[in-house]
Formats: structure tokens, sequence, C-alpha cells
């Protein structure tokens, strides 16, 4: 069939498959450029590998140390004149790409926060691999049945005590306005977005991994957060979901108490803003992201996922001497590019000053609205899109 980009509000309804292949493709060149990760990890888990970060994690361990990888996520696969999700395409062409490069990659479809998605994987650990040395921990959902007690949470994108009006961009159209979002009701929001964002999760594969005894002497396992400048602290860090990136981060002494008898460790790592399924949610972010973006590709300093990835691994989590720069509170920064004086100064420069009419001049909204299209296969260089393009793409490891 012919696939074209079909959209409501923030979500893409269609993906393509060979735009995702082409994608992975440049991903692994770019990890591939930059040489081998030495002492990088050889047998990973990746929670959330089919998107973003968790899928950049995934690549930079496979082509930059040569890891062994098993990539959990839930994902629509694609059949005979259906399309799959853009997640199903990307873990596609990433097994597709292992396989051929002579690396071990299997993948496991289905709800990473259940207790039966954590024993298969476990399983699967068990027979292929022994242990893994490596546990990347990158879930981003709306909701989470927790497996213990069967109760449903969903989370919210709200602030806390007090309404929030600042400056939004609908990507689509270009136009600039003001947007205001009331605060929670109640503490119950709060509390929801915690146990659905925050890091129980974490901890719950964890302590399964290591009572089934498959994690590895010296394992390190990283999740992911965000900080952000203060423009967007109201709807970000002081709102819901900085709760919930306040209780991920709360776990890592937990999970360091816990891996200790294995010599373990666990790292929070807080990255750079990026376009993502996730952060195109967020009311006021893809308008910062523009500018961010704008300012960054001028100094030569921006990265996508794939780029900060290779430096997380490279340059924090496997250094030549062992040891792993963290800040104040214990968190790696690899958005201290992004959080530079001078260019949270221009970004705040060019903030004060952004319109509808000047949007396309003096920020990147079409580097934006690229990228977008971009996580779903779309206008991507080197792709036909008026071709036929088959549809029924599989996951290699997983039975259709």
């Amino acid at each position: 069939m012919i696939i074209q980009p079909r959209t409501r509000g923030f979500i893409c309804l269609t993906a393509h498959p060979d735009g995702a292949l082409q994608a992975v493709k440049n991903q692994i060149e770019y990890v591939k450029s930059k040489g081998e990760i030495k002492n990088g990890p050889k047998k990973v888990l990746v929670i959330g590998a089919s998107t973003g970060f968790g899928l950049s994690s995934r690549i930079a361990a496979a082509f930059g140390s040569d890891a062994a990888t098993i990539g959990v996520f839930f994902e629509k696969p694609a059949s005979e004149g259906k399309m799959g999700t853009a997640g199903w395409y990307n873990s596609a062409a990433f097994e597709k790409e292992a396989h051929e490069a002579g690396l071990y990659a299997k993948s496991i479809n289905g709800d990473a926060f259940s207790d039966e998605i954590k024993k298969e994987t476990i399983e699967l650990i068990k027979k292929d691999l022994g242990q893994v040395d490596l546990v990347v921990y990158s879930l981003a959902s709306p909701r989470r049945t927790h497996p213990k007690t069967g109760v449903a949470y969903s989370s919210v994108l709200k602030p806390i005590g007090q309404s929030f009006t600042n400056k939004t961009v609908d990507f689509h159209t270009g136009v600039v306005s003001d947007i205001t979002i009331a605060p929670v009701e109640n503490e119950e929001d709060i509390s929801n977005t915690v146990a659905v964002m925050g890091g129980e999760d974490w901890k719950f594969w964890i302590e399964d991994l290591k009572a089934a005894g498959v994690l590895a002497e010296g394992v390190k396992t990283v999740a992911y957060s965000y900080i952000g400048p203060e423009l967007t602290f109201p709807i970000y860090r002081n709102g819901t979901i900085g709760q919930a990136k306040n209780d991920l981060e709360a776990t890592v002494p937990v999970l360091n108490d816990l891996l200790k008898d294995l010599n373990g460790v666990s790292y929070v790592s807080v990255n750079k803003a990026l376009v993502t399924q996730s952060s195109s949610a967020i009311p006021v972010v893809p308008l910062y992201i523009s500018l961010l973006y704008k300012v960054m590709k001028a100094k030569g300093t921006h990265e996508g996922t794939i780029e900060q990835m290779q430096r997380l691994f490279a340059d924090r989590l496997y250094t030549e001497n062992g040891e792993v720069a963290l800040d104040e509170a214990g968190r790696i920064r690899v958005d201290d590019w992004e959080m530079a004086d001078d260019v949270q100064a221009e970004v705040a420069k060019l903030w004060n000053q952004i319109s509808t009419e000047n949007l396309s001049e003096i920020s990147d909204i079409e580097g934006y609205r690229k990228e977008f299209f971009n996580l779903f296969g779309f206008e991507i260089d080197g792709i036909d899109y008026e071709k036929d393009a088959n549809e029924n793409v599989q996951v290699p490891s997983i039975e259709a």
C-alpha cells in the first residue's frame, strides 16, 4: 500500500516501514562512525526499546560495543492490510540490522508493567544470555495497571497549586498562542501520575531480575529523566510529571542498596529536550524545543536521541577509568549542553520575542515538524513515499 502520514493532534496515526528502516540504519551508522565504546556492555536488557531514547540505547549498545540485546516493548504488530505502529517497524528494522551484523537480538511484545512479561523476559535471559550486565529502563506510558493490586492508574500533565499560562505552538499550523492549564484538583491525580511514571516499576524489574539470578556481577541500570528550563517548570518539573520524576530519582539509592552485593549500581540520566511522542504531548514544550534547536544548531551542539545515548554510554556510563560524573543530586547529566548558560540566555531572549509572524524566522519549527514525522518513518531522506510499501513487516524473533 501507499502509506502517507495522517495526524490527529500530537499523534501520527500511520507509520512507514521503509522510513523506519532507513531511520534505524542512520542511527546505526552514526554509532559506528564514533568507534567502539570501550568497556561497554555485552548483554543488555532494554525495557521500552521501540522508540526514542530506549531504541537509541539499544542501538548504541549493540553497534557501539557488540552487545547482545533483549528489547521489551508494547506495540501493535503489522498484518496484511494493516499497519503496525512506528515502534513495531523500528524494532523489526533493528533486529534485521543486528542479525545481519551477526549480533544477538530478540524482542518481547507486551505490557512491561505486568508480572507475566517480567517472567517471560527472565526466562529468555536464562535461556539465551544467562545474565545481563546492563538494564535500561525507558518506559513512557500514560497508563499502568499495577501488577500486584490490579488497580489501573492514568497519569495527568498538569501544574500543581495554581493555573499556568504561557505560550505554546501548534507545530502543524505554526500558530503561536497562549495556553492556560488548570492545576490538579486533588492529590489523587499526583499519586496516580507517580504510580504510572515514577520508580516503582523500575524497582519491581530489578527485584525480579535479581531474585532470578540473571543480573551479572557489576551490573548497571539506568533510567531517564528530564529537568529543563525554569519556563517549563510549572508544567514539567514542578508539575505532576515532575513529582513522578522525583520518585524515579528517589529510587536510585533503593536500587543501589539492592545491588550492593553484586557490586552493581543504578543511575538516573537527565537527558536533553528532544522531539519524542511523549514531549509532543506537553503544552509549551514544543515551542521551547523549536527555539532550543535553533540556538543549539547555530552553536553546533545540537544532538538527537542517538547522539545523546552514544555520548551517555561512551563518556558517562563506560569511561576508561570507570568513573561516572554525577551532579550534586547524584544524577548523570547529558543535558549539559542544553542547560549551558549561553544557550539558555539566547532561548529566553527568543522566547520573549516569539510570535506566529516571526516563528519560522527565529525558531526551528520546521526542524521540529520534520523530526516529529521522522518518528513515524516519514520525511526520511532517500525514501520514495509515492511507491507501494509492504506494511506486513514482522519482528524476526516474535512469532506472528
